[in-house]
């Protein structure tokens, strides 16, 4: 089965949408002229213009409902959907930060399991029978898939992450632009809190990868002297071939 991009299925809801309401519009429209052929068109058509089209941008574009607030101005209605615009934009930046923190932890906990078993293959090297050697090995290798993993799903929810900032902030200077300032005030504050998580987060990562980078150089100390001490240089060649090569 084809894959369908889910704003495909949003377009074709709300068309539906569209359809039904202007069913209704014809609907209230034949209704009119039913009850009273009399009355003047452009009384019908004011009648039309508040029974008929407001209902039709409402579940079309699920807009502020006309039909509750006919005594507002569109300066009133624009800023009402300037605020929802900033909170659901505010709502999509929460459940990101919140992904891209947990796939943060994940990535730096899988980088300090990874510092773990090599340091502790590199703390008993050569005393390992060869089957013991090679299930450490095993080991290490699946360990460093799983950093692999762990990091592309970071950088994948911190591309979303950096999405939803853009967004928020654009969202934060229409709300301005409109005359809401208290939701533009807002969100900012939301881009700020959740700008301030991902940096403390980060450091995290940070950490694991620079203490990655340490073990690398303590690798190639301990290599260095474990080759010496076999007094051979052929002897390196029963050093895992694995461990070897770059990750």
């Amino acid at each position: 089965m084809l894959w369908t991009p889910p704003f495909v299925y949003i377009l074709i809801s709300s068309l539906r949408a569209v359809v039904t309401c202007t069913t209704d519009w014809r609907s209230s429209i034949r209704f009119l002229f039913r009850i009273n052929p009399s009355v003047p068109k452009s009384h019908l058509w004011t009648g039309v213009l508040r029974s008929g089209v407001a209902p039709l941008v409402v579940s079309g574009l699920c807009a502020v409902p006309f039909k509750q607030a006919e005594n507002l101005s569109h300066d009133n209605l624009v800023r009402r959907a300037a605020s929802l615009v900033t909170d659901s934009s505010s709502t999509f930046l929460s459940q990101v930060t919140l992904a891209l923190i947990d796939a943060i932890t994940e990535y730096a906990k899988a980088v300090h399991t990874l510092i773990a078993l090599q340091r502790q293959y590199l703390d008993s090297l050569g005393k390992f029978s060869p089957a013991q050697e090679d299930a450490i090995w095993q080991v290490i290798i699946s360990q460093r898939a799983e950093v692999n993993s762990k990091q592309e799903e970071m950088n994948r929810f911190e591309s979303t992450w950096v999405t939803s900032v853009r967004l928020c902030e654009m969202a934060a200077e229409a709300a301005y632009i409109s005359g809401a300032e208290n939701a533009s005030v807002t969100v900012r504050t939301n881009i700020l809190l959740a700008q301030s998580q991902v940096e403390e987060a980060q450091k995290l990562s940070l950490d694991a990868e620079k203490k990655l980078a340490e073990t690398k150089v303590m690798e190639v100390e301990k290599m260095t002297q474990y080759a010496a001490s076999q007094g051979s240089s052929n002897d390196e060649e029963e050093i895992p071939e694995a461990y070897l090569r770059e990750d």
